[in-house]
C-alpha cells in the first residue's frame, strides 16, 4: 500500500520534475513509480539523478552497478529494489538468472566480480564498519581506490532507494520478485 502519493502521471507532478521525468521517460520508456514518487520533492529527484548519471560515468560498469543493487536490495529486504534490479539486470545489464541469483547471495559466478559483490553486501550489511581485511581482499582482486569509493557510494545509493521505498511503500511496477527479508 502506498504510504506517499505517486503522481499517476508526469503531468501531475510538481512542475520542476517533470523535465527530469520527462528525462527518465525519454531514456527508460517509461517512467517507474520511484521516480515519480520522489518527483514529489524536485530537489530529491535531480539528486537522485545527478547521482545516478555521476556513478553511471564511474569506474563501474552497468553490470556491476546491478550486481551491487541486487546484493543490497536482498540485505535490506526491498521487494521494490529487487524487482526492478532484477528487471535492470536482465534486460540492460544482459547478466543472466545464474548470475543473479550469485549477486543475490553476496556472490558472482566472475572470481573479480564476486570480491566485490562480497565487499558490497559486507558494506550494506556492517553500515560501513567493514574490516581491514575486507578492504583489503576487493583490493587484491584488483579494484582501485577509486573503484572501492564508488562500491562505497552505490550502496549507499542504493540503500537510500530500499529506505524511500519502505517508508512510502512504492507499489511494484516491475515483475514482482520477494527478498528472502520480505
Amino acid at each position: 500500500m502506498t504510504r506517499i502519493a505517486t503522481p499517476a502521471t508526469v503531468a501531475e507532478a510538481p512542475a520542476a520534475s517533470q523535465p527530469l521525468l520527462q528525462a527518465v521517460d525519454r531514456q527508460l520508456g517509461a517512467v517507474p513509480n520511484l521516480f515519480r514518487m520522489v518527483g514529489n520533492s524536485p530537489a530529491a529527484l535531480e539528486g537522485c539523478l545527478s547521482l545516478m548519471g555521476a556513478l553511471g560515468r564511474g569506474e563501474l560498469s552497468v553490470q556491476m552497478r546491478e550486481r551491487i543493487a541486487l546484493a543490497v536490495a536482498e540485505v535490506n529486504g526491498c521487494d521494490y529494489c529487487l524487482s526492478a534490479h532484477i528487471y535492470f539486470a536482465r534486460n540492460v545489464a544482459n547478466l543472466d538468472d545464474a548470475e543473479i541469483t550469485a549477486n543475490r547471495n553476496g556472490g558472482s559466478n566472475d572470481l573479480k566480480a564476486a570480491a566485490a559483490v562480497l565487499f558490497a553486501k559486507k558494506v550494506a550489511a556492517a553500515r560501513g564498519r567493514v574490516s581491514d581485511a575486507d578492504l583489503s581482499a576487493v583490493k587484491a582482486a584488483g579494484y582501485s581506490e577509486a573503484a572501492v569509493i564508488e562500491i562505497v557510494l552505490n550502496v549507499a545509493f542504493n540503500i537510500w532507494t530500499n529506505y524511500v521505498n519502505a517508508v512510502a511503500g512504492t507499489v511494484i511496477d516491475f515483475p514482482v520478485v520477494h527478498t528472502r527479508k520480505a
